[in-house]
């Protein structure tokens, strides 16, 4: 049976600049913490895996540090955290963070053709979830297993997510493509041994992506302009939108 394992940020919703980037700023307001991250800043802590890390990495800055008191720093990071994640659902809730072109048709169609369909990423688990409620309804979120969080030691591009949502669901890895938007996330896919397609985000476009089957500028919908292929080694044939054959030819070895 074919599986369709989809990350979360910049490929669900584009959640990095609409939602994480406001939301962590206003949790550093919140606590009276100096720093407000710019969208170059933003791109920069990007390639660091995970809220609570890139949190943690300004605490190489001693102004910061200071800053941020004498407290335990396991402490803040997670008392900063679980703020930033209710703002986020906030903005999710407000509408701010919509889906990306296809995600909903394709996942349905999916779903529908019996396919396996699941979501793997190191955020919170409970940002995925309403972002993934938010862009499929709650109905067929419902049918959609989460795998999220810190339910594995080390984040993208480790590829523990990816190797415990195998496991987790019994899939076959010659059967199972991820869909990814960034180099760190196509890292794990590639790292547990699985496919990978990309559509790029704002942040990612400029990555390098020379792993991926197919990257593509989004999954695109019908009425819609035609998608960007950005670069094809797959045996798919790409015309104004994916479908599920181009994604099942992403599996097939090129020809």
């Amino acid at each position: 049976m074919t599986a369709l394992i989809f990350d979360c940020d910049g490929v669900l919703a584009d959640t990095e600049r609409d939602g994480h980037l406001p939301a962590f700023n206003s949790t550093f307001e919140q606590f009276g913490l100096p720093v407000r991250w710019s969208e170059d800043d933003y791109a920069e802590k990007l390639k660091i895996g995970g809220g609570k890390e890139r949190m943690a990495s300004l605490f190489a800055d001693p102004a910061f540090a200071a800053a941020a008191g004498d407290g335990d720093r396991a402490e803040l990071l997670l008392t900063w955290h679980r703020a930033k994640t209710a703002t986020f659902k906030q903005l999710v809730a407000l509408g701010k963070i919509p889906a990306r072109p296809g995600v909903a048709r394709i996942v349905r169609a999916a779903l529908d053709t019996g396919w396996t369909v699941a979501v793997a990423s190191t955020s919170a688990e409970d940002s995925v979830r309403a972002v993934l409620t938010n862009a499929v309804g709650a109905t067929t979120a419902a049918r959609i297993p989460v795998f999220a969080g810190d339910v594995v030691p080390a984040k993208k591009p480790d590829p523990a997510i990816y190797r415990l949502t195998v496991d987790r669901l019994g899939l076959d890895p010659a059967d199972t493509l991820v869909i990814e938007d960034s180099r760190n996330g196509l890292l794990a896919a590639t790292g547990a041994g699985l496919r990978c397609l990309v559509t790029v985000s704002s942040y990612t476009r400029d990555e390098d992506f020379g792993e991926a089957a197919l990257v593509v500028s989004e999954l695109g919908d019908p009425g819609r302009p035609p998608i960007e292929v950005l670069a094809n080694r797959s045996s798919a044939r790409p015309e104004a939108y994916l479908t599920l054959d181009d994604l099942r030819a992403c599996l097939e070895e090129p020809r």
